[in-house]
């Protein structure tokens, strides 16, 4: 990474940022955040309320609705559902913590233009990326059976995992099951639409622009990935989901703008509907760890995609140390 992703500190004066390497309107939209609390408190209360909200009284919600059998709940009512505590309990609260306690809603959520060419580019990161971390979960879990097989502690957690598992994916396997093509556009609405919007504002918006005024923006993105990857309380897909989070936080901190992670978690839930729709539940990033595989194979093309994706991550720092260059030199 450049030493302005490395070194800056959001929350500190223009001095101690180098500012000769911060672009001037990136100065100044950070001298106008004044929070009325701690932005670290702030950021635990958007994690924590939006787990709260969306989680526990979603849940609740949901379970007083449809009952404990949520496989034989009406399909359309649950994803209505879906949609509906989202918007309510992850996109509102986000958009009213960041009024509340910063006053400035765009700049805290970072709702500035950006170019389609920049979209482009990150689309190439998460085009290379989704199959590495695919690679990653099936090496994952072969170490896993392996593990299993030799200890009975790690095979009890493992028994523990497989439950969670099978839940996981049987919810999402009837969330996303569908017979005609008005359905499946309604499941393209809720499983990446709704999503994109709602949890990019919370998570990349209201929660990583907190840490970053705390901390440095690796830390802070860093951070802010691993919220985004226990909240969707996948066991198997843990760290890829965690590595997704990563790669959004970081597009958003380069561009400078919600929209760029907000298409990249659509095209990335909108490939993952395409890939169930023709193939079903072996297409899921979290399906279970017995899954076989060739170990070699899977190693070998993590480890080239890792360096395909290394090339992508240099071209795109590359390409705003030189856009800010140009900016600075007013051409």
């Amino acid at each position: 990474m450049n030493n302005e992703f490395q070194n800056s500190e959001p929350g500190n004066s223009p001095e101690d940022n180098n500012q000769d390497d911060k672009s001037e309107f990136e100065l100044n939209e950070k001298n106008k955040l004044h929070p009325a609390i701690s932005p670290i408190s702030a950021a635990f209360i958007g994690l924590l309320g939006g787990f709260f909200l969306y989680q526990l009284v979603g849940g609740i919600i949901t379970l007083l609705i449809f009952g404990f059998d949520i496989e034989k709940a009406p399909v359309n009512s649950f994803r209505l559902m879906t949609m509906a505590g989202q918007v309510l309990f992850i996109l509102l609260p986000a958009l009213l913590f960041s009024k509340w306690i910063y006053q400035d809603v765009t700049s805290v959520i970072r709702f500035n233009r950006v170019k389609w060419k920049e979209i482009g580019l990150f689309t190439i990161g998460i085009i290379i990326l989704t199959p590495m971390l695919e690679n990653f979960v099936l090496i994952q879990n072969f170490f896993l059976e392996k593990l299993a097989a030799s200890s009975s502690t790690v095979n009890s957690v493992k028994v523990f995992f497989d439950g969670l598992n099978d839940k996981v994916e049987a919810t999402y396997s009837n969330l996303l099951s569908v017979s005609s093509i008005a359905e499946g556009l309604l499941v393209v609405m809720i499983v990446a639409v709704v999503p994109a919007i709602c949890e990019e504002v919370m998570f990349r918006g209201f929660i990583q622009k907190s840490f970053e005024l705390r901390l440095r923006p690796a830390r802070a993105i860093l951070f802010t990935g691993i919220f985004f990857g226990a909240y969707h309380f996948s066991p198997y897909g843990l760290i890829p989901l965690i590595g997704l989070g990563v790669y959004f936080g970081f597009a958003v901190y380069m561009s400078n703008s919600i929209f760029v992670s907000m298409a990249l978690h659509f095209f990335n839930n909108f490939v993952a509907i395409m890939i169930f729709f023709y193939i079903g539940n072996e297409g899921m990033m979290t399906s279970s760890a017995n899954k076989e595989f060739n170990l070699n194979t899977a190693i070998s093309s993590f480890i080239g995609l890792l360096a395909l994706f290394s090339v992508v991550i240099y071209l795109i720092v590359k390409y705003y140390k030189e856009k800010k260059i140009t900016n600075k030199e007013g051409i």
